[in-house]
This record gives structure tokens, C-alpha cells and sequence, in this order.
């Protein structure tokens, strides 16, 4: 699998909310930021990270925009996610970057709008 399509496979397992499928997808030691927040490294504490914001999810849709790999085989996303969130609806655009090794990614960051992002949870 290209790291493209390990990138549509990771958005599908968001889309599905499954958050073994986003793990079985990533390295053990994995570094995951959305910056301007912690920094979460490993799986467990991207689970701890991930398991609350999934729960509270009725439906995720990715909507990509624009997705590029570059020579190394880093992938950069330029989306729109929106979250169901009971009665609410998040929509976050996106620009995301994803660095692999043997083929899963090892490091994935997320730049975003935090504070609209946290004025849509309040």
C-alpha cells in the first residue's frame, strides 16, 4: 500500500470511527500533534487522546480537498472534517501532514483554527 492509500485507509477508519483501525494503521511509537495542543506519542496515548472525542461522535466525515505526496513519501491533506456531536456539528478545515515508516505513519500533525475549533465544542 502507498502511503496515499495507507492516508484513504486512515480516514476511512475515522469515518468508521474505529479507533483499532486508526491504530493497526500507525507505528507503536507513533508522535501525533494538533498544533497548538499536546502532543500525544505512542498508542496508548493517542487512544487516551482519540477514545473520548470518538465516543462522543455520532457520524465523522473527512472531505479531502487536496492530497499530495511528496518524493519522500510524506502525505499532505488539505480537508474538512466534521464531527456529529449530538446535537451539534464541528467542521474543522484541515491541513494535515503524515510521515511513514515501514509503511505505517510514524507522525502526524494537524494545523487548524483551535480556538473556532473549541468555541464549536463549548
Amino acid at each position: 500500500m502507498s502511503p496515499s492509500d495507507t492516508v484513504r485507509a486512515f480516514i476511512a477508519a475515522w469515518e468508521a470511527r474505529s479507533i483499532d483501525a486508526i491504530l493497526a494503521l500507525m507505528t507503536p511509537d507513533a508522535r501525533y500533534l494538533n498544533v497548538g495542543l499536546p502532543e500525544a506519542v505512542g498508542h496508548e496515548a493517542i487512544r487516551a487522546m482519540l477514545t473520548p472525542f470518538l465516543a462522543g461522535a455520532t457520524a465523522v466525515r473527512w472531505t479531502v480537498r487536496h492530497l499530495a505526496e511528496t518524493a519522500d513519501g510524506a502525505v499532505l491533506t488539505e480537508r474538512v472534517d466534521v464531527f456529529e456531536m449530538g446535537p451539534r456539528t464541528v467542521t474543522i478545515p484541515v491541513m494535515g501532514v503524515f510521515e511513514f515508516s515501514d509503511g505505517k505513519i510514524a507522525a502526524w500533525r494537524d494545523y487548524f483554527d483551535v480556538p473556532a475549533f473549541q468555541r464549536q465544542l463549548a
